[in-house]
């Protein structure tokens, strides 16, 4: 499906190098059955449970179904979710036999998460993340902007993007299919995907007894990108209780259709909020659903503000994921609105304090809540302060504070 490099390749062969079951996981079409059959050698074999005698040989006996393990390589099971039954069989297997990289599991439902799964794996799995691909991806750099970020080191590409430029990747999106396409052909596909989801691939896994609820729910979701997650107030348009919307958005959840960035609350500062922000997992995904067109962008400073944000926080994720270091994604906000749309702390608690800007300028009050915490907050942590902008200078605002354009997340070593 897709001729990118995906940073992801390196982590899951130093996984299947160290345990004996690694999941690859990520939503449908992302690229994951392409990347694992990359491994498929003479000592490694492939199976996908697409294939409806593959599944029915899964379904009839687990057990011998995971015995075809090649002498020494690995099995590949690609889309585990559509027979859960496999989890304790592959348990069973590696818990006779400790050799590592036995096992390369696919899923496009966080399979593990589920109720139905009685069993976690623990001890015995790694998991990969894949993402729909990002900017640094198609560009062929590397995921090293957190990195530079740290060390304050910032690069520009040599093919600078402009706003416009900025504007039409949101709305393509990272799905490998679908940035092959443009206008009305891309918006269908990303439509088509989402209710084929719904329609088929969730009933596999979760109990959906309204769909049209569910294409709805997608939907509201999709204008909440960036917000504060708030069910009551998501579910006020439903007549649907709000037990099972909230089943509906975990199930979502599970797919990888919508994601939540937890609170940044180490602090004994009793105004900070605790609330999830919730958002979409591909921007192409959520212009698609809303209809929305790039002339909407010139008028509407919500709807703008809000797809520039979720471009942000795809491309953070994705450098996270990848990247050699580890790091940790919160945001902020308090009581009296101070709100930082991205913190990141890293491994020796050092923070990189993230807020997203459409336009092109920055002033100096856009830092104001970054001060705030930095010098109230982060109690003698080092915090660098970035303004993520359109714009095209890199330029310093005082010390260890930065306007840095949107394409230095994607420049080239």
């Amino acid at each position: 499906m897709s001729d990118y490099s995906r940073w992801q390749e390196t982590g899951l062969e130093q996984a299947l190098a160290t345990r004996r079951v690694v999941m690859l996981t990520g939503p449908r079409q992302c690229g994951k059955t392409t990347l694992a059959r990359k491994f498929v050698s003479e000592n490694v074999a492939y199976r996908t449970l697409d294939d409806v005698a593959a599944r029915q040989a899964a379904e009839t006996d687990p057990h011998l179904f995971v015995d075809y393990v090649p002498d020494g390589g690995t099995l590949i099971i690609d889309e585990i979710q559509k027979v859960p039954d496999l989890i304790p069989a592959i348990k069973k297997a590696v818990d006779q036999n400790n050799r590592a990289g036995q096992f390369l599991i696919t899923g496009s439902a966080n399979i593990l998460n589920l109720p139905t799964v009685t069993e976690s794996l623990a001890g015995r799995i790694g998991k990969v993340r894949l993402r729909p691909l990002s900017q640094g991806e198609i560009a062929g750099a590397s995921p090293t902007f957190l990195e530079r970020a740290f060390v304050q080191d910032f690069k520009r590409p040599k093919n600078r993007y402009s706003r416009n430029d900025l504007i039409e990747m949101i709305f393509r999106g990272g799905f490998p299919e679908a940035i092959r396409l443009e206008g009305k052909a891309r918006r269908n596909w990303h439509i088509d995907y989402v209710d084929a989801l719904i329609e088929h691939d969730l009933n596999d896994i979760a109990n959906i007894r309204q769909v049209d609820v569910m294409k709805d729910l997608v939907r509201v979701l999709a204008a909440w990108s960036s917000k504060f997650m708030d069910v009551s107030a998501i579910g006020s348009v439903f007549s649907s209780d709000r037990r099972t919307l909230s089943s509906y958005i975990s199930a979502l959840q599970s797919f990888y259709l919508i994601e939540s960035v937890p609170a940044w609350h180490k602090t004994d500062y009793d105004r900070v909020g605790k609330q999830d922000k919730l958002f979409m997992a591909d921007t192409g995904m959520m212009t698609a659903l809303l209809g929305w067109k790039p002339s909407d962008f010139s008028s509407d400073p919500d709807k703008v503000g809000k797809a520039f944000e979720t471009f942000a926080y795809n491309e953070l994720a994705a450098q996270i994921d990848a990247a050699d270091d580890i790091y940790h994604l919160y945001q902020y906000r308090d009581r009296v609105k101070r709100e930082i749309d991205f913190i990141i702390e890293s491994g020796d608690k050092s923070i990189l304090a993230i807020e997203v800007k459409s336009g092109v300028t920055v002033k100096n009050s856009d830092f104001k809540h970054i001060e705030f915490f930095r010098d109230n907050l982060a109690k003698k942590k080092t915090v660098i302060g970035i303004i993520l902008y359109a714009g095209d200078e890199i330029l310093p605002f005082g010390k260890n504070l930065w306007a840095i354009p949107f394409d230095c997340m994607w420049a080239k070593d």
